[in-house]
């Protein structure tokens, strides 16, 4: 498992029972209903941990910080010089954890993977909001399978 080389933020929400949150870049407006449905639906003493990359996953983390749910946010990259205000107003409130697995200056499909898989092994429960079978991401449900995990919407891509 990779070794976090820094952080800022509330680590005592390492210690609570988790959910993964991950989704394929590609997704459908059904894919985004159904997630947006299940982030309104989330108990306030939830964890969410996800790398809030994907346009879904960054909606999705709006709609978490806006309900105070604490999050942990999972970078594939170095960490933030400057926090974006809404991320930075969740760590004043100990809402949020913000992590760095990695010293990259911007995200490469193997420091992703790595992170997703880093956060389907630490996660208690994986939901996937939208799945591509033919995504990268795809090849990590196997992982998810004996943790409990739900995929909200899954589909084969066609194209």
């Amino acid at each position: 498992m990779p070794e976090i080389l820094s952080h800022i933020g509330n680590l005592d929400l390492l210690k609570r029972p988790k959910t993964a949150f991950l989704c394929s870049s590609k997704t459908t407006s059904r894919d985004i209903l159904k997630s947006f449905d299940w982030a309104t639906s989330v108990p306030k003493d939830s964890c969410i941990i996800s790398g809030f990359q994907t346009k879904l996953e960054k909606d999705v983390l709006q709609l978490l910080l806006k309900r105070h749910i604490p999050v942990i946010i999972v970078l594939a990259r170095r960490m933030y010089k400057v926090l974006p205000a809404e991320m930075q107003s969740a760590i004043d409130s100990n809402e949020a954890l913000i992590i760095s697995l990695s010293h990259l200056p911007r995200n490469s499909k193997q420091s992703a993977r790595v992170r997703n898989k880093y956060i389907i092994n630490i996660a208690d429960k994986v939901v996937f909001g939208a799945l591509d079978t033919s995504s990268s991401l795809a090849n990590l449900t196997k992982d998810a399978e004996g943790i409990g995990s739900c995929t909200i919407s899954k589909r084969n891509n066609q194209s």
